[in-house]
């Protein structure tokens, strides 16, 4: 029978578990195969999905649905913060945090700024220049770990948009990777749901979850939002070649922004039940890093994580415009620039201007970049972000 998003669902164990070895999202559609004698193509057509074949194999046939990215927009506080500045409340100096980081300056919200306005205004301008109007976006993902309600601020982005149709609208919570698995899941829906405008938002305040006594980590994070809509189009217009995601839990100690302690036991300070229920409520530290762990990681994941996905698309470096990776620091952009062999003049970055701002530093960098004539339709573009959990990926896109 088939599930919720289209795909068959086989119901024998044993031919459920050959399927869970060999589904695969190749270009521009989904494919189930067994390696022996069955192929089952997954589609959202009208008519229903596709039932499981029992003859001989036959060529594997693809989703006819591709995506492409068609707009893109940003925004930013207008508050700057500059090396000096932090220099007056933290024992550091311009030399270096910019030797250190390549970080010069970066943007914070206000008290009374919102992170909701930021996103949406981003998102307005993603649709204008994708020429589509808020009535006809299908799906709304706002990628953030800053959220200005617990549940989740997507939903306040559709509503200001003016989306009247209601579209689907949630968050995805993924710090620094956020954006990117907010890309691959748009493409998901795109190609195996039937969607046609999907819109694509990268938003974060860290500002607002570091501890201004760390010179470690305070002067890394900065706030902005970024966002791009990807459109449905024939496969042969497919702007999405390949990706590739992973996790780490075993790295969480490394960068964590956990609930704090409030030293409660199962009966409150006070022994008593009433005393746990007059509790303070449950809030979350700042961001803890571990500076020199974070940056092993990033050097010796995010390089082999392009490298797996250029394969899948049948790529290699030198078939790249342009190399685009989260903005975090400096030396991991060169590091995994020259182990890539890809040339300074192929790498895209905006880290001294505006700082590590989390799931808002691609879509940041990818929106200035196409403004400014750097980017231009056609362009192939080998991105990567990488995180706290730890999550890390990497996507092989064309722009236009």
């Amino acid at each position: 029978m088939a599930n919720a998003s289209g795909l068959v669902a086989p119901t024998a164990p044993s031919l459920r578990r050959r399927f869970s070895q060999s589904l695969g999202i190749y270009r521009s559609g989904f494919w189930f195969y067994d390696g022996v004698s069955r192929l089952t193509v997954c589609s959202c057509a009208a008519q229903g999905a596709e039932k499981l074949s029992l003859a001989e194999p036959k060529a594997r046939r693809l989703v006819s649905k591709g995506c492409k990215l068609v707009g893109c927009g940003s925004a930013l506080p207008s508050i700057q913060i500059s090396n000096d500045d932090l220099s007056e409340i933290v024992d550091t100096s311009d030399e270096w945090i910019s030797v250190r980081t390549g970080i010069r300056n970066r943007r914070i919200l206000s008290r009374k700024d919102s992170l909701t306005a930021m996103a949406t205004e981003a998102a307005q301008k993603a649709l204008q220049m994708a020429e589509v109007d808020p009535d006809d976006v299908d799906l709304v993902l706002l990628c953030t770990s800053t959220p200005e309600d617990l549940f989740g601020s997507a939903p306040q982005i559709q509503k200001a948009l003016g989306c009247s149709n209601n579209p689907l609208a949630y968050d995805i919570t993924a710090a620094c990777s956020g954006f990117l698995l907010g890309l691959v899941s748009a493409a998901c829906y795109i190609r195996g749901g039937g969607f046609n405008n999907v819109l694509v938002i990268g938003a974060d305040a860290l500002s607002r979850y570091v501890d201004r006594n760390d010179r470690g980590s305070c002067i890394l994070f900065g706030d902005a939002a970024g966002a791009v809509l990807l459109q449905s189009c024939d496969s042969e217009e497919d702007g999405l070649f390949a990706f590739d995601m992973h996790s780490d839990g075993e790295g969480q100690r490394h960068l964590k922004a956990s609930m704090k302690e409030n030293g409660r036991d199962e009966l409150g300070t006070n022994g008593s039940l009433l005393g746990l229920l007059l509790e303070a409520p449950s809030s979350y530290s700042c961001i803890e890093m571990n500076g020199k762990e974070v940056f092993r990681f990033a050097v010796r994941v995010v390089p082999h994580s392009i490298e797996l996905a250029l394969e899948k698309a049948g790529l290699g470096v030198s078939n790249i415009d342009w190399l685009l990776l989260h903005q975090a620091n400096q030396r991991i952009i060169d590091a995994v620039a020259t182990r890539l062999e890809v040339p300074p003049e192929r790498v895209i970055s905006n880290l001294a201007n505006y700082g590590n701002t989390s799931a808002a530093s691609i879509p940041l960098a990818l929106d200035e970049a196409v403004r400014s004539g750097k980017v231009r339709g056609g362009d192939t573009i080998a991105t990567a972000g990488f995180g706290a959990g730890l999550t890390w990926g990497s996507a092989i896109v064309r722009w236009g």
